[in-house]
C-alpha cells in the first residue's frame, strides 16, 4: 500500500496536504458572478438558511422583500453562494451553500462559480470546511463587518486532480447523509422528550398521581376534570401579585445602568430554566429609584413581550412594569403554581388583549380560577416531577452532547477529506 506523502501548505486552518496536490489561489479557479437579473427574466429567488439554498416564498410576507427583484444576481446549478455580512456580530451562522437549480439571489451575497477544472461540490465543502474553521472572519488581516470577492482572491485552495475531487465530493455526500440523518433522528427524539416532559407535568399538576381518586368538573373549559378533593381559586387567592416598575423614560438612558443592582428583564425570564440564577444587566443608584426590587425565590411571569413565560428569582433583583411577581400564600407552594401557570400559557396569552404588543392585564389575569390540591399533596407532586423530569433530562443531556460530538465529527471529516489527510 503506497503512503501519501505530504507538505505544509502554508496556511494554519489548511495544514498539511498530499505533496501530489496543487495550491491555487482563489481567483484562478473561482469566478465572481456579476449577471444581473436587470429585465426580471428570473422569479425563482433562493435565499441561504443554515447552510442550504432554498427557494423562498415571496407570496408571503415573511421577512423584509424589496419592490423589484431586477438588482438580483442569476445563479445557476453548481454555482456557491457565501454571505460574507455582519461578520463582527455573527459568529454562529453557515455561510457558504450550494446552489442545486437555477434562480436569483440578493446582490448582498456573494456568488462565485467554479472554474479551470474546480469541481463544484468539492470547492463547495472546502469552503465550508473554511466557514466552520471561521477562516472568513479574520482572512485578510482583522475581523471586518463583510467581505466581497476582491478580499478573497488570494484564499488557498487545495487542488486535487479533477478525479480525484469528484471522488472526495462523492464521499462527502453519502457520508454526511449518514451523519445528517443520524442528527435528524436524535434531535427527533429530543423533541419527543421535550413533549413527554410536557405531558408528564401537565398531567400530574391538573390530575394528580393517583389514578384511581374520584373525579369532579372543574367548571373551567381549559381544565375538565379534577381530583374531587382539589379546591377551585382565583389566581388571586393563591398569591399576591405585584407588578414591577421603571418609571422613567426613556428606558435606554445610559444613566440609568451599570450599577450593583441586578436588574431582571422578560428575555431572562423567557430563558431561564425555572430558576433565574444569572444576569446580564444591572441598574445603578439612579435606575433603582425608579424601579422595584423583588427577593429571591419570587415567581416572576411576564405579561408583556414574552406573556406568560416563568421562572423563580434566584436572588434580589429589580424587575420593570413588564414582569410581575407572584407571592404564593400560605398552602401554595411556589413551586406548584410554577408549574400549574406554566401548563396554562395557552389560556394566559388567551386573556391579553390583541394590539401592536400584547399585554396581559393583570387585573384580568388575578380572578381567572385555578386548581390547587392540599398542600402535602403539592409536596408529592412536586417530589413526583422532580424524579421523573430528572430522567428525562439525564436522557436530553445525553443527547445533546451526542450531537455535538456527531457535529464535531462531521465538521473535522469534511476537513480532513477536502485537504487529503482523509484517504477517500
Amino acid at each position: 500500500m503506497n503512503q501519501t506523502e505530504y507538505k505544509e501548505s502554508g496556511a494554519e486552518w489548511i495544514g498539511r496536504i498530499p505533496r501530489r496536490w496543487e495550491l491555487k489561489p482563489a481567483f484562478s479557479v473561482l469566478h465572481e458572478l456579476e449577471d444581473r437579473n436587470d429585465r426580471g427574466q428570473v422569479n425563482n429567488v433562493l435565499s441561504l438558511s443554515y447552510g442550504k439554498i432554498v427557494r423562498r416564498d415571496v407570496e408571503s410576507n415573511f421577512g423584509l422583500l424589496p419592490e423589484s427583484f431586477n438588482t438580483y444576481r442569476i445563479v445557476q446549478n453548481g454555482d456557491i453562494v457565501l454571505r460574507l455580512l455582519d461578520l463582527q456580530n455573527d459568529h454562529v451562522s453557515l455561510r457558504v451553500g450550494l446552489v442545486p437549480e437555477e434562480g436569483i439571489v440578493t446582490s448582498a451575497y456573494l456568488a462565485v462559480r467554479p472554474k479551470n477544472g474546480l469541481d463544484s461540490r468539492f470547492a463547495a465543502y472546502l469552503l465550508h470546511a473554511y466557514d466552520l474553521k471561521k477562516v472568513f472572519y479574520n482572512f485578510g488581516g482583522g475581523c471586518r463587518q463583510s467581505m466581497g470577492f476582491e478580499d478573497l482572491r488570494r484564499l488557498p485552495v487545495p487542488f486535487p486532480l479533477p478525479v480525484e475531487q469528484r471522488r472526495i465530493a462523492v464521499y462527502m455526500d453519502e457520508a454526511t447523509a449518514k451523519i445528517d440523518r443520524l442528527m435528524s433522528m436524535r434531535r427527533r427524539q429530543m423533541e419527543l422528550l421535550r413533549e413527554q416532559r410536557a405531558a408528564l407535568i401537565q398531567q400530574a399538576v391538573t390530575f394528580g398521581l393517583n389514578p384511581r381518586a374520584p373525579l369532579k368538573d372543574s367548571g373551567l373549559p381549559w381544565l375538565g376534570q379534577i381530583p374531587k378533593h382539589w379546591r377551585i381559586i382565583p389566581v388571586k387567592y393563591a398569591a399576591r401579585i405585584k407588578r414591577g416598575k421603571f418609571a422613567h423614560r426613556p428606558r435606554t438612558d445610559p444613566a440609568l445602568y451599570d450599577g450593583k443592582h441586578p436588574f431582571v428583564q422578560t428575555g431572562d425570564v423567557a430563558t431561564a430554566d425555572k430558576f433565574i440564577t444569572t444576569h446580564t444587566q444591572t441598574l445603578n443608584d439612579v435606575g433603582y429609584a425608579v424601579s422595584v426590587e423583588f427577593s429571591a425565590g419570587t415567581l416572576l411571569m411576564a405579561i408583556a413581550a414574552n406573556i406568560g413565560d416563568l421562572a423563580i428569582l434566584g436572588f434580589d433583583a429589580c424587575v420593570p412594569d413588564s414582569i410581575v411577581g407572584l407571592f404564593t400564600r400560605p398552602g401554595v407552594e411556589t413551586e406548584f403554581l410554577y408549574y400549574e401557570l406554566t401548563c396554562l400559557k395557552s389560556w394566559l396569552h388567551a386573556l391579553a388583549p390583541e394590539n401592536t404588543q400584547m399585554n396581559l392585564n393583570v387585573d384580568r389575569f388575578s380572578p381567572q380560577k385555578i386548581a390547587m390540591p392540599p398542600p402535602d399533596e403539592q409536596r408529592e407532586i412536586l417530589a413526583f416531577i422532580q424524579r421523573e423530569t430528572a430522567k428525562l433530562d439525564g436522557l436530553h443531556r445525553s443527547y445533546e452532547r451526542q450531537l455535538a460530538l456527531l457535529a464535531e465529527y462531521r465538521a473535522s471529516m469534511i476537513h480532513e477529506c477536502v485537504t487529503g489527510q482523509r484517504p477517500v
